[in-house]
């Protein structure tokens, strides 16, 4: 029986993470520096593969590469499956470190409805099915001081402001995808990033996210739009609901009280 969607993309970002640890374990220390492209290509080509065998009619939209032949071109295709085989290079490449991801995302009509987000190194994968065994994170309440994740070598300017205008507390971390389930899993409640992205970095955890009743938009509010001639995304917004409009009030006045 052929996997849905969702199911797919949760099966995929899974089995990918599976492969990396895998290689992870096999290479020795002195070849560390090479991990994170050995990895990268491991796992697109598997990801690549795959999304040929069970999805040939989509196209696909890969931070490594381009598609397998069988794919049409993604201008020409409503759905496009936007991947990354692994987000946070550097820090895969870092063992024994935790904070990086595999996404695999579908986006129709421009927009993220169907994603994965897998931390292999957790034992965890979320996305936006219902099947996969993991429960959502209900929403709890929005705690005292916020918690904002932040790049741990590009912190944004904005996150800063925001951070103090609300009393916060700024958490650092890897990948995108790392900081954006960290959210979803309630660990933190904001993550803001001005310093731009390109669309694989963050549609999977864009469509986790939404799936899981989380605020995710631009910095000015706006919807992300995914599959655009220039892949390139200026800035992201992904926080608590409860949250949204203070955050999104303070980028629009520049922090001022």
């Amino acid at each position: 029986m052929e996997l849905d969607d969702h199911l797919l993309a949760a099966d995929l970002a899974t089995r990918a993470g599976i492969l990396l640890l895998e290689q992870r374990e096999l290479i020795s220390e002195d070849d560390f520096s090479n991990l994170g492209t050995i990895g990268d290509q491991l796992s697109h080509e598997f990801l690549m593969n795959s999304l040929a065998e069970f999805r040939p009619m989509d196209a696909v939209l890969s931070e490594e590469g381009t598609a397998h032949s069988v794919h049409p071109n993604r201008s020409e295709n409503d759905r496009v499956w936007i991947i990354d085989p692994v987000d946070g290079t550097r820090e895969y490449g870092d063992p024994p470190r935790t904070d990086w991801a595999v996404h695999v995302a579908l986006a129709i009509n421009g927009v993220p409805v169907i994603g994965a987000v897998a931390l292999p190194a957790l034992n965890l994968t979320l996305s936006t099915s219902t099947d996969t065994g993991q429960s959502k994170t209900s929403l709890t309440s929005v705690p005292e001081s916020p918690r904002l994740v932040i790049s741990r070598s590009r912190p944004p300017k904005e996150a800063e402001m925001v951070c103090q205008a609300l009393s916060g507390e700024m958490i650092e971390m890897g990948s995108a995808g790392a900081k954006a389930m960290a959210v979803v899993r309630g660990e933190a409640d904001i993550y803001l990033h001005s310093g731009g992205q390109y669309e694989w970095d963050n549609c999977a955890p864009a469509a986790v996210a939404l799936s899981h009743g989380l605020h995710v938009s631009r910095l000015d509010g706006t919807s992300l739009s995914y599959n655009n001639s220039d892949p390139w995304l200026p800035d992201l917004l992904i926080c608590h609901p409860d949250l949204a409009e203070a955050v999104l009030n303070l980028l629009d006045m520049g922090g001022r009280p």
